[in-house]
Order: structure tokens, then sequence, then C-alpha cells
């Protein structure tokens, strides 16, 4: 199978300037594809780590783009959901209301389609807009094609806009009510294809010879203990490989096949105006969580994923010439090592950490009392209430988040902890005090939040890696452009996801419907083959900026 997919990355390591260069106006004419590729828990480091060994897709990127390796999703509960929301809204959690995966898109009024079973998924929760809705605003009749393993990775980057939207469920690619209420005739082809069965009883070996690697293969901590070491033989049967390809190197480049089988049928990129790609790459979550980043299984995750992307640009090129394609690659949370491998590999003070017995005993407390559920729920980092109940029994609030604080503060591993009131007097310098306030919506309801001291996950006591607790290794992130005008080169800057979506718009010189957080990252050049005709003596926006300011 061959797999094309686009992402852009450049940078002008130079360049300081902040100042958004002001979108330039088009001429109708001239089409294209906008591809944002998000990879699911890319630490920002990878690149670093093992770039000598890429020759594909990644190497692209590394050598290819305006890299920034140290990008940021700058707020707290690093998860799946909040990230992708950030990624083309140009905005933080506080303003897209996605706070995490339990409070991201599962919709039961919004049941799947193509599937018998599953969890329904809508973009019910996500407030405001994104980079499709800005594209239709210029042009109503662009097109979106976004797919990933998981919904959220393929409903959250472009929001509540309807369009074409998949994800994989009981081995099919399926979507939801919320966006049809059949699944187009391609896709139903494609399943037909039952490409995941045939990969029933495969061996997952590495692509490397063993000196390739530098990790352990034996430590009893990875994947809960069991097949710790390669090989991995993949499920014999069907209805095994069918719930379990998810945690396979292979399921990237099934998405990456179906990705590039809806840009052919949709015929994305073939108008006179730019289309919107999204392709989310799950399984570097799946097999960090379960073996760790620091794992050998991890690094040969890695090497798989840029030879399919590799694969998968090259394909996407015949279908869509790549000087009338940019692209954007980042992702939407990095990893914690697994404690059990800082402990005992790297004898470093390391341990897991989870408040939900403070949230079930609060809750026994107050119930005792009052007879009455406030709905009081721990989850990576943060205790969530019914707030307005509280307060309508007189309850003194600010009293019962101090009392819970002082009890979070008393458990091994946390860092600090925050009451509403604490946070809001927090300052600036505060670094995890300004991620939660980044992730908190105006009125959301919750009397505490924590920070993690080093070493330590949120995690409620299973073996494997975890996320969300907003360390430095959750939140660094790599973020690239690449595409005609965008020079390559590589950005220390810690710049954020949510200036994805503005920097892109700037290139395609529509401007975002609605105030946004991010900013316009100036290493990326404004003249783009969308509007007009790309001229390839222009000087880039790097070569104005140095022109004006020497």
């Amino acid at each position: 199978m061959r797999y094309a997919l686009v992402v852009a990355g450049t940078l002008f390591a130079g360049v300081t300037a902040r100042e958004a260069p002001k979108p330039v106006r088009r001429e109708p004419g001239h089409g294209g594809l906008v591809v944002l590729i998000a990879i699911d828990q890319f630490r920002g480091s990878y690149f670093e780590r093992f770039g000598s060994q890429f020759t594909g897709g990644l190497r692209r990127f590394q050598t290819g783009s305006a890299l920034f390796p140290h990008g940021l999703q700058d707020h707290a509960i690093t998860e799946t959901a909040p990230g992708h929301a950030t990624m083309l809204s140009g905005r933080d959690p506080a303003q897209t209301g996605i706070v995490s995966n339990n409070r991201g898109v599962p919709d039961p009024d919004a049941p799947l389609v193509g599937t018998a079973a599953g969890p329904g998924a809508s973009p019910r929760r996500f407030v405001g807009t994104t980079l499709y809705d800005w594209m239709v605003a210029v042009d109503s009749d662009t097109r979106v094609l976004s797919v990933s393993r998981k919904d959220r990775g393929a409903i959250l980057p472009v929001g509540r806009s309807k369009g074409d939207v998949y994800w994989y469920a009981n081995g099919n690619f399926v979507t939801s009510r919320w966006y049809a209420s059949a699944l187009p005739e391609w896709v139903g082809e494609w399943n037909d294809r039952r490409g995941v069965e045939r990969l029933a009883g495969t061996v997952w070996q590495p692509l490397r010879p063993a000196a390739g690697y530098s990790e352990p293969d034996t430590l009893w901590f990875e994947n809960g203990g069991e097949d710790v070491a390669f090989p991995h033989p993949l499920p014999s049967s069907t209805d095994s490989i069918l719930a379990r390809i998810t945690g396979y190197p292979w399921m990237d480049s099934l998405t990456l096949d179906f990705g590039l089988e809806g840009v052919k049928r949709l015929r994305l990129g073939a108008r006179d105006r730019p289309d919107l790609l999204v392709v989310s790459l799950s399984t570097t979550d799946a097999i960090g969580h379960a073996f760790g980043p620091d794992s050998k299984e991890l690094h040969d995750q890695i090497l798989r994923l840029d030879r399919w992307l590799g694969d998968f640009l090259d394909s996407l090129a015949t279908l869509v010439p790549s000087d009338r394609t940019v692209f954007a690659l980042t992702s939407d949370h990095g990893v914690r090592s697994i404690p059990e491998y800082l402990a005992g590999v790297r004898h470093q003070r390391a341990g897991r950490i989870w408040l939900g017995g403070l949230a079930r005993s609060a809750t026994q407390r107050l119930e005792g009392r009052w007879r009455n559920d406030f709905d009081l729920q721990f989850d990576s980092g943060l205790l969530t209430a019914d707030v307005a109940a509280l307060q309508a029994r007189g309850i003194n609030v600010d009293s019962l988040a101090e009392s819970l604080a002082t009890e979070a503060r008393e458990r091994q591993g946390v860092a600090r902890a925050y009451t509403p009131r604490s946070l809001a007097l927090a300052p600036a310098s505060d670094i995890g005090a300004s991620r939660w306030k980044r992730l908190l919506p105006p009125g959301y309801g919750w009397l505490v939040c924590a920070t993690l001291a080093d070493g330590f996950s949120w995690s409620p006591g299973r073996l494997g890696a975890e996320h969300g607790g907003g360390s430095d290794d959750e939140v660094e992130v790599p973020i690239a452009f690449m595409g005609p005008g965008i020079g390559p080169g590589t950005s220390q800057r810690p710049v954020r996801t949510i200036d994805i979506g503005p920097t892109l718009a700037a290139y395609l010189g529509i401007r975002p419907t609605e105030a946004v957080a991010g900013e316009v990252l100036v290493e990326i050049g404004t003249t783009s083959p969308f509007g007009r005709r790309w001229d390839r003596e222009a000087p880039s926006l790097h070569e104005q900026l140095r022109r004006n300011h020497p």
C-alpha cells in the first residue's frame, strides 16, 4: 500500500519579531490543500532522539520544514481532546470549552453511523470556530476531510462544523449522526476491503537490527506486565484483531490509507480554492501508554511511522501537487516516563498518585449531611463539583475547597494545590497555575486543581505511562510548517499550538472570524499559491523582515 500525508513545518531561527503580518489579498484561480498532521503523544524531543534514523516523512519535516521542536500544548490536563481542540482554533481550552477527554466529544444524542455498537460522539461541547470555519467564511464550497483512529482526534480540529469526519470503531471507519445519517459509498467500499482482518496473525518484529536500539526489551512493568518483549504477535482471530489493532503500528497505516482514499474520492485540492485535510495518528499514544516512551517498542513505532508518512506524502503528491500543498505537523500532548522505569532504571524519585479517594470521602460527608449528590469527581488533577448546588444549600464553597486543597497538599507527589480563589491570585510566574488558568473556562464548576512533583503521574494505579499532568514532558510537542514559500530551519523558541490556526490563516490570506489567543508566527511566509500564482522569485516574509529590520 502507498500512503500520502501532508504536514508542514519551517522556521527561520534568526527571526525574532512578533508582529502579525497583514493578510495578503488573493485572486481566485489557484486551489490547493491545507493539511494538518497530528501525531498523538509525540514528544518534542523525538526528532532529536530518533532523527538520525529517519528516512521518510519525519525526515522531510526534520530537514525541509520550519520546525519548532519546543512547541507547547500550554495548558493543564494534557489529554487528547483539549490538545486537538487547540490546533486549528487559535484558542486555549478555557475558550474552546474542551477541558478533558471525559468532557470532550462523548454524546449519546449523536449515535454512531457505520457500526452497531459504540458510544456516540459529536463536537457539541466545543465553543467557537476553527480554521475550517474561517475558510468557509471566504468560500462556502470549501471541503474538509478529517480522519483518525480516535473520535476526538477526528472531531475537534474542525470544531462544530459538519463535514467528512471519520474515526475507527469495531473494524470500520465510522461517523456519527452529527455529521450524516449514512456512510458515503466510498467509506463503505473502503471498509468492505477488510484491511484490518487481513492483518490477523501478523508478527510485529523490530524494523532494524538489535544494534539500532539502545532501549532494554525485557522490563517487567511494560504492557501491563504481559508480552513485554519482541516479537509481538498480533491476534489471529477476527474478533480480537478488530478490537486490538489500535495498539499496533499498523493502525497508523490504515488511517493514512483511508485518508488518502478520501482525498481521491472527494477530490480534495482539485478546486480553484484550497480545501482542508486533517489526519490524526493515534498509535504512538497506544504504544506509549503500554510500553512507555523509553521502550524499544516506542522507538520502533516512531521508525515505522516515519516510513509510512514518507509513502503517504509521495502518494498525496500524485493527487495534489506539492507546490499547492501546505502542511502543519504537531501533537496533542507528550507523556511522562513510567514511574517504575524512573525509579527502577534511572533511580529517581517517582510514583503514581490519584485523588479519587479525596472526592469519594468528601461525597460521603456531604451526602451524609445534605442527602444530596453534588457530583464530586476527580480527573487528572482536577476535582470538579456541582458548585451551584452546593451554594444553593448555603455551603461555604471557599471553605470546602480550601479544606480539600489542604488534604491534597499532604499527599506525596502533589507539588501545589489551588482553589478557585488561590488560583485567581497566583502570579504569572507560577507556570503550573498559568496552565490551569488556560484550561478552565469561566464559571466552570470546580473546587481544587493540583500540579505534580517531578517524576509523579496522575494514575489510578495501573501499569503504564500517563499524561494529563501538565508537566514539561507532557506539554512540549513539535510544531512544524512545510510548503511553498516556507523556508526550512529550526527555531528553539517555545511557540504554542494555538499559533497554528492563525498562522495558516495568514498564509492563506484570510482572517479568523473571532478573536483568538494565538499569534501569527513571523517565521512562516505569507506568500502562498492559494490565491494567486506562486512567484518563486518573490521575497519571503523572512527576507522582507530582514530588509526592514537589519
